[in-house]
């Protein structure tokens, strides 16, 4: 069983935009569920030396055997100059990527609260 989310957002001035995507997987008795998140926003500048944020990148991961659970987790952060119409644009980004697995819960059957022979 597998369910989908996928969300597009712009901002009423669409200087920023948001696009999240979320994947629930159960498969051999477990369950994994992996969320991705894209972020930018535009800022129009006015020269090339403009301050840009450093780039990060932080991950985290954890693994308990015991539990049989596992977590991972990535966030890249950066900026990029643009030109466009003669015009320079700051291009500020983020990304993250999270990842759980754990064992899947009995007996709920599936999110979407169908029965297997309903289509």
């Amino acid at each position: 069983m597998r369910d989908l989310l996928f969300k597009n957002l712009t901002s009423q001035d669409k200087r920023r935009k948001v696009i999240a995507s979320c994947e629930i997987s159960d498969k051999q008795g477990l369950r994994s569920v992996i969320s991705r998140h894209f972020l930018y926003m535009v800022k129009e500048v006015q020269s090339q030396k403009a301050k840009q944020p450093s780039p990060r990148v932080y991950i985290l991961k954890y693994h308990n055997s015991s539990q049989q659970r596992e977590k991972f987790f990535c966030k890249i952060k950066g900026s990029v100059i643009a030109v466009h119409k003669a015009k320079l644009y700051l291009v500020l980004f983020m990304h993250t990527l999270k990842i759980n697995v754990a064992p899947a819960p009995e007996g709920l059957g599936n999110n979407l609260g169908l029965t297997s022979g309903y289509l």
